[in-house]
């Protein structure tokens, strides 16, 4: 399919600009056609002038209308086929079943999101009715409901080309709350991003959204992002990506005139906690998953298990011994970008001041973003006297962390930084022993697994992705599930209103026929008698 290189504004390709670069191929080095046009600063305001103007009237779309949207894109998306699995393969040498996975992945968030809108019960409608009668003041008719924030900017994160990118979470998300979206594209996957974005714009016009509900900007560098992040129209941030680039967006977000919400993935080590039961029943098959899980798309996924935490014992020994023996055939890995490769490099080469390395698989000389796995090991001592053992480190390597003591596992829990995930490995005594463990956990993280590996994350109505800083900005929400929704919407009041001239989920006759609470009560039944007559 061909590609044009431009920012979409809207309907609109853009101009072409000064600002040029090209997507590299990571595993030969080599540069892929075409040239990509960065956004100009007249491109970025009009992108974000554009999307409040949208706003007016896509926010009062409909449900039905919004979902019927989200899941046209889906299918455009799926219409690609090949084309876009071969594009986003070349802009990041991950498999092609990879690829498909993730298309998939995205379809079906889009789905998902389509159905939470037809459901109804997200927007939390509730109603007081009014109590003429009550003393010594009347009650007013009081009803509320969740409603969109106005204009999202979306950043798409480098290690997921689609399920984390134009068409993502964060966007469907934002989509589906009724907010217009601006994506900034990640510089790794231009080409993949292009297509998408064409995908979503095609949707939103067949379904007669208004111009300006999409748009996507291209930029090599930070200055569109930064941009976009202090432009007045907007209203929310979606950011997936590094601490050192969330938290600098954040901090922009925080100072502008009016701060706005941002939601920012960013850093998680996700510990692996091998408790001594489990340890002594099957070490070897731990050991086999946990090979898989933190070598799993060459380490870069956000999930990775970073840190490994076990009691010193003989079996935590042959632990170490196992894991050393599988990377012997690991071969090596292509890495997503330049500055992923140098950070992983230069991060080996500090680990290895601190740490004993077990084992690291020799790097082949082969051209492009390749890098060798590596394990490393230390003590529960000499990690809580090194806070730097306690950093994420993307890419294919792990941390074994052997601890003196219970109380010692403990101590290293009550001290990591906040995190996506952390695994129990455990017998049921092992739960019922460490208990306390659990509890600390629940302070720390926003996914707690039990005998799993936590690469992997089920998008669905239960799943939280979030967790406490700097595993995201806010740990009250989450990138994944139906929840995700919630970061895009704010409750708002409507007292004494006219049941006419109310938003159809706080209708007396509730003709969308969604759960709702009533005077305290959930019910989907209608309101017979409006208490709005006797006000």
């Amino acid at each position: 399919m061909h590609l044009n290189g431009r920012a979409r504004i809207g309907f609109d390709l853009a101009s072409p600009g000064p600002g040029r670069f090209r997507a590299i191929n990571p595993a030969t080095g080599a540069e892929l056609e075409p040239e990509f046009h960065s956004a100009t600063d007249k491109e970025i305001d009009r992108s974000a002038s554009l999307a409040a103007e949208a706003f007016a009237s896509y926010s009062r779309v409909s449900a039905h209308d919004r979902a019927n949207f989200l899941r046209t894109i889906a299918r455009n998306i799926e219409d690609l086929g090949e084309a876009l699995v071969d594009r986003a393969t070349s802009e990041t040498a991950l498999p092609p079943d990879r690829i498909r996975s993730e298309r998939g992945r995205t379809a079906n968030q889009l789905r998902l999101f389509a159905d939470v809108l037809e459901e109804g019960s997200w927007v939390d409608a509730r109603i007081d009715r009014a109590d003429p009668e009550r003393k010594p003041i009347p009650k007013p008719d009081v009803r509320s409901m969740l409603r969109p924030l106005g204009p999202v900017v979306v950043f798409g994160a480098s290690n997921f080309p689609l399920a984390f990118s134009v068409a993502g979470g964060d966007t469907a998300s934002a989509l589906a709350a009724g907010n217009p979206v601006i994506v900034k594209a990640h510089p790794a996957h231009p080409g993949t991003s292009e297509l998408v974005a064409n995908a979503i714009v095609d949707a939103a016009q067949s379904c007669g959204m208004p111009n300006g509900v999409f748009s996507l900007i291209f930029d090599e560098g930070t200055r569109a992002g930064t941009a976009l992040v202090q432009h007045p129209a907007i209203q929310a941030v979606g950011f997936t990506g590094s601490r050192a680039g969330g938290t600098k967006l954040m901090r922009l977000a925080q100072s502008r005139p009016e701060p706005i919400p941002f939601y920012a993935e960013m850093s998680s080590t996700n510990p692996v906690f091998i408790l001594p039961g489990a340890l002594r029943e099957r070490g070897p098959q731990i050991a086999k998953g946990l090979h898989v899980s933190f070598t799993l798309g060459a380490g870069q996924f956000c999930t990775k298990p970073g840190i490994v935490l076990t009691e010193d014992s003989p079996e935590a020994g042959a632990l170490a011994k196992g894991l050393g023996e599988l990377l012997e055939d690991s071969g090596s890995f292509v890495l997503l970008t330049k500055s992923v490769h140098s950070a992983y490099a230069s991060g080996l080469k500090n680990r290895g001041r601190t740490s004993h390395c077990i084992a690291n698989h020799a790097a082949v000389s082969d051209p492009g973003l390749r890098a060798s796995a590596a394990v490393f090991e230390s003590t529960g001592a000499s990690f809580l006297a090194n806070p730097d053992l306690a950093e994420e480190l993307f890419g294919p390597t792990t941390l074994l962390v052997r601890c003196s003591t219970r109380a010692q596992l403990l101590q290293v829990a009550r001290n990591l930084e906040g995190q996506l995930t952390a695994t129990l490995h455990a017998t049921d005594q092992d739960l019922a022993a460490y208990a306390d463990l659990v509890a600390i956990l629940e302070q720390k993280v926003g996914r707690i697994l039990v005998n799993g590996f936590p690469t992997g994350v089920e998008v669905g109505y239960a799943m939280v992705h979030g967790g406490p800083f700097p595993a995201t900005s806010d740990s009250r929400a989450t990138s994944v599930g139906t929840r995700a929704i919630l970061r895009f919407a704010r409750p708002v009041c409507y007292q004494t209103f006219p049941t006419a001239a109310l938003p159809l989920e706080l209708q007396d006759a509730n003709p969308l026929a969604i759960w709702r609470m009533i005077d305290g009560k959930l019910t989907r039944e209608a309101i017979v008698e409006s208490s709005l007559q006797h006000v």
